[in-house]
């Protein structure tokens, strides 16, 4: 049960692969924040069947969570955007490699510091390390 998580995980990673290209296409066509328009609007009609036959939740939550825990809508939106402009311009594994650069560098500071009311995880040198890789892979993807 153990690599149950981690492999949701790599699929998921998959998804935003195929994503980053569909979307990417879409925005050829579509125009850039028309095509972010329309994949999202698909993604929320997915969601609205999803919870009306599987949610077992409580959206009425949306009323009493704290406001800034809403503009995670926002972030995915924006991400969504930059998205479908970068793709078409650098390719998908260029634009991941940057994602996933900004996701891990950026990560490690919420985990480090606890923002967001996380559990606080200490950077180490290990993930130091790693970091400074990430930026060495970053710069190999990107360079001609």
């Amino acid at each position: 049960m153990k690599w149950l998580f981690p492999l949701l995980a790599f699929i998921g990673g998959v998804a935003v692969a195929c994503q980053a290209q569909i979307n990417g296409g879409l925005g050829k066509k579509a125009g850039a924040i028309e095509g972010a328009f329309i994949s999202f609007a698909i993604g929320t009609l997915a969601l609205f069947f999803m919870v009306l036959f599987f949610g077992k939740g409580n959206l009425g939550a949306v009323f009493s969570v704290p406001k800034w825990q809403l503009f995670g809508g926002l972030l995915g939106a924006f991400y969504v955007s930059v998205m479908i402009l970068a793709v078409p311009k650098i390719g998908v594994a260029p634009a991941l490699v940057s994602v996933i650069a900004g996701q891990l560098i950026f990560g490690a500071l919420i985990d480090h510091f606890g923002w967001f009311g996380g559990q606080v995880i200490p950077l180490d040198i290990k993930k130091g390390i790693a970091i400074v890789l990430l930026f060495c892979s970053l710069y190999l993807f990107n360079h001609k």
